[in-house]
Order: C-alpha cells, then sequence, then structure tokens
C-alpha cells in the first residue's frame, strides 16, 4: 500500500511569520546543520522580510512557509545561493519539531522541487546533510536524491566538527 503524505502549501513569507522566523534563525541547535551560526536581531529579520523582492534573480535566494491544510505552519524552505548560469541552487528545509516525522518533510521537497523545475527552471537542487542526521539523508534518498560526496569536517556544531554528505536532486 502506498503512503500517503500530507498536503503542504508554500507561501510567501509575510510581516506575521517574524517570531517564527526569529525563533528558527535563533534556534543553536538548527546552527550545526548550515551555514548560519550568529544569531538573528528580530530588526534585521523584519527588514529582510520588509525588502525580500520576491525574485530570485536579484535576492538569490527564495524563502517559503510551510503549511499544512489546517493553515498552520509546520515549517520554513528555501532555496539558496542561486547559480543561474549552471541552474542550480542548494535547499534548505526546517520542519518545526511537532511536525516532524509526519511526511511534512517529503511534501515540502516535492513541492519546492516542482517549482524549483516548472517556475525557476533549475536544473538540480543540492543539499549539506550533516552525515549523522539519518532520517533526513533517508528523506532525500527516497526522493531519488544521490550522495555524491563527503565533506570532512564540514559542519561545526560548536564544539566539534561533523561530516557532512551532499545529496543532488536532478530535475
Amino acid at each position: 500500500m502506498r503512503k500517503v503524505y500530507p498536503k503542504v502549501n508554500l507561501r510567501a513569507i509575510e510581516p506575521e511569520d517574524l517570531d517564527l522566523l526569529y525563533r528558527i534563525e535563533n534556534d543553536v541547535k538548527l546552527w550545526n546543520v548550515g551555514t548560519s551560526n550568529v544569531p538573528y536581531s528580530r530588526y534585521t529579520l523584519h527588514e529582510y522580510i520588509a525588502n525580500a523582492s520576491g525574485d530570485i534573480y536579484i535576492d538569490k535566494q527564495v524563502r517559503m512557509m510551510i503549511e499544512n491544510e489546517q493553515h498552520q505552519v509546520v515549517g520554513i524552505v528555501d532555496i539558496v545561493n542561486f547559480d543561474p548560469s549552471n541552474r542550480r541552487a542548494e535547499l534548505g528545509l526546517v520542519i518545526e519539531e511537532p511536525y516532524r516525522h509526519q511526511g511534512y518533510g517529503m511534501s515540502t521537497i516535492r513541492e519546492i522541487a516542482a517549482y524549483a523545475l516548472n517556475v525557476l527552471h533549475l536544473h538540480q537542487l543540492f543539499a549539506f546533510i550533516d552525515a549523522r542526521n539519518e532520517p533526513c539523508l533517508q528523506l532525500f534518498r527516497q526522493l531519488g536524491c544521490i550522495e555524491t560526496s563527503k565533506l570532512n569536517d564540514w559542519l561545526f556544531d560548536g564544539v566539534e566538527y561533523h561530516e557532512a554528505v551532499v545529496m543532488q536532486m536532478v530535475l
């Protein structure tokens, strides 16, 4: 029997999302899975929301809120490090703790991949994933992503370095 995943809606970030964005960006537990490791002020995030053009060619990124069918925000997804010449970008995803392991990651990556292909006309997405994060690696494998390399001492958690796995999705 085929598993049914929850439906998600991806939408632009609104001023009302400031508190959630602030919480996610300043969650030190997430710093070791991405490239950001500094706190962001409410003012900085407010300015980002107010000034983001929504045009990936200008901003070199696009960030969207993930909503479930009840219109609850379950996370945030972004396409960053946009390289228009090579039609690729990095994928970032955070699902809020209460909504993890419920299929929202799968649904979100499918939606953002379709958006990347059909709207942004990208050729590929890639992600850097902590080699210890087996649930995330498994998710990307289930989506057909391929492991293209391992980067030693790539992610720093404040105490020690960890290996990162580069996963690619050719669209």
